[in-house]
């Protein structure tokens, strides 16, 4: 291992950033992919290069999933076990792997050639279940693929036979986000000049003042598509106009809710939108420095991103002077490492800072106080990408599509057990119903709709008589559940609300930062009690002690995991109660294999 190689690497990397400490995870990244995995020496190497104790990169290190201390397999089958794929036999899919390649999850073939992982969900529920073979998503995962992965892992790997991506429904139709979505290869700089690319762009630049964009996304009634539906001009005009400090701004690629796979198509298919609203967004609050994190397992994503990245510097649209306009602006793409939580904008900051991605507390809220403790807008990828449309095509435009308090449409993901699952562009005044039984072309036949979440494994479920709801903001929460990140989760009769909550309870154990002790200690304790209801070994009073361990968590933290990890346990079982009742009374075990019992629960 030859670390003195990689210093010239190392050193461009890290001039990238405002902070020295800040390279941290590209630097890790740098020496897992050169060396395989990340040994004592290298971490001593990279706290030298950032002038960092050994013990803070130690700690960095353990809490991102993805990085490895221990050589590995030349390649990785990374197979999802999250909620959306065990609805489509994930479980009985990870049983056959393991009995074909005789191995079991964090074990590598005798030859080397292959390690298996179980994770978490890969926001690739459109082609569930769904795996991840080094840096492809491969799905659905069945005989055929499994066939193709073992020859190929046994030969040894030739990559002979290739195993591509499927390709589920993807609307393409508009009219704000997706119309360059049939560009499976993505859209580059000729095309998206030719379909009006950067028009919004020039016009801002060249003819509005800060405020008159903000004002404009304002009227337009544009909300935060992360999750949180906060407005956004509200939040861009909340950068205080008299800080000498560096402005900041941060987009949020991060995306790890299961269920959701929306920001990776505008990453893969259509990035210039992105960086166009980029852009434009970065004018309006008067930032220089963009930041993009994206999630660690959006190999593919990053790639193209970065492309376009390049393509618009060597145009002109980034770097110094932008055409001419005397306004400066420098992107750096920075990927994370596999860590749910580093979608909360502020432990999203603290992992771009260097460290463990640890929530802070609000206030002060990033746009006082943001990164390097700067004034910093964190936006969501969707968000941003609407941008460019509200500019070129006028505010009351898109304030038409939508409802009165939410404007344009906003990109669905559907996956579970429905006909056709993926990812649909609708106005956000569709109704729940509409989407699963118009887009989605409804559950599977001989079944009927038992349970749908409407947005993100996080959002309270609802019944098959409650999807008469529209997909707003307001009217879920008005419904007692939330939009979330538009991922709708739908289960049809023959699914066991048992385990649905099991899987939800085993995701928010493993994800939990471990920061807050209400979120540390009962998600481990809920997810313990479920693993044991689901073996058929639960008591009635099993069910109240999980809502008093819920209503113990909801709102007693830093940031609102906790209460995403209460809101599934209160409402499937305040729904379903009757459900869970008959399992545990007739002591009807379920299935729960393959549950990483070394990694559920948070020690």
């Amino acid at each position: 291992m030859n670390l003195t190689a990689l210093e010239p690497q190392a050193l461009e990397i890290i001039k990238r950033y405002d902070e020295p400490r800040a390279a941290m995870l590209p630097l890790l990244w740098l020496v897992q992919t050169n060396v395989g995995h990340i040994p004592s020496e290298a971490e001593c190497w990279v706290g030298g290069l950032l002038g960092v104790a050994l013990s803070h990169v130690r700690e960095v290190v353990s809490f991102y999933s993805m990085f490895r201390t221990r050589e590995a397999g030349r390649h990785e089958l990374r197979v999802c076990t999250s909620l959306p794929c065990m609805l489509r036999g994930a479980g009985d899919v990870l049983a056959q792997i393991e009995e074909r390649l005789h191995i079991r999850p964090r074990e590598t073939t005798p030859d080397g050639e292959l390690t298996l992982t179980e994770v978490e969900c890969l926001c690739a529920c459109e082609i569930a279940p769904a795996g991840q073979l080094d840096e492809q998503f491969v799905g659905p995962l069945d005989r055929t693929t499994i066939d193709a992965i073992e020859s190929d892992a046994v030969a040894p790997y030739t990559g002979s036979a290739r195993i591509d991506e499927a390709h589920p429904f993807v609307s393409t139709d508009g009219p704000v986000i997706s119309t360059r979505f049939r560009n499976t290869g993505g859209t580059w700089w000729d095309a998206y000049i030719a379909d009006g690319g950067y028009v919004a762009a020039r016009k801002a630049l060249s003819s509005m003042t800060s405020s008159q964009i903000v004002d404009e996304v304002s009227k337009a009634n544009l909300r935060g598509l992360g999750g949180a539906g906060f407005p956004t001009g509200r939040k861009w005009s909340f950068i205080p106009k008299a800080s000498l400090k560096p402005r900041y701004l941060v987009v949020n690629a991060d995306e790890g809710e299961p269920g959701t796979f929306k920001d990776r198509y505008i990453l893969e298919r259509d990035p210039h939108a992105l960086l166009e609203g980029m852009i434009i967004a970065a004018y309006a609050i008067g930032s220089h420095k963009a930041y993009v994190y994206i999630r660690g397992e959006y190999f593919r994503p990053a790639e193209r991103f970065a492309r376009a990245v390049a393509e618009a510097y060597e145009r002109g649209w980034l770097g110094k002077n932008i055409q001419g306009r005397g306004f400066d602006l420098d992107v750096v793409i920075h990927r994370g490492a596999g860590a749910y939580i580093c979608g909360e904008e502020t432990a999203l900051l603290t992992s771009i800072e260097g460290g463990k991605g640890f929530p802070k507390l609000k206030p002060p809220f990033p746009a006082i106080s943001g990164l390097f403790q700067c004034p910093t807008i964190v936006n969501n990828v969707e968000t941003l990408a609407c941008v460019p449309f509200i500019l070129r095509e006028g505010a009351d435009r898109f304030a038409a599509l939508g409802t009165p308090k939410q404007g344009g449409t906003r990109l669905f993901s559907l996956c579970g057990r429905v006909n056709r699952p993926g990812l649909y562009e609708a106005p956000v005044g569709i109704t729940l119903r509409e989407l699963i039984d118009r887009h989605a072309q409804g559950v599977r036949r001989g079944h009927t709709l038992k349970a749908v979440i409407p947005g993100g494994i996080s959002a309270k479920v609802l019944t098959a008589e409650e999807i008469d709801v529209a997909m707003d903001f307001d009217s879920l929460q008005a419904a007692g559940t939330m939009a979330g990140s538009g991922g709708v989760i739908v289960m049809d009769d023959s699914a066991s609300m048992i385990e649905a909550l099991q899987s939800a309870a085993k995701f928010f154990a493993h994800e939990s930062c471990g920061q807050c002790s209400p979120c540390r200690e009962g998600t481990g304790w809920i997810h313990r009690i479920m693993r044991r209801i689901a073996r058929g070994e639960g008591r009635l009073h099993d069910l109240d002690d999980l809502l008093a361990i819920a209503r113990a968590m909801e709102g007693k933290t830093i940031c609102v995991f906790a209460d995403a990890a209460a809101w599934p346990v209160q409402s499937y079982i305040t729904k379903f109660r009757a459900e869970f009742e008959e399992h545990i009374t007739t002591r009807r075990g379920a299935e729960t294999t393959h549950v990483d019992e070394a990694r559920a629960c948070p020690p």
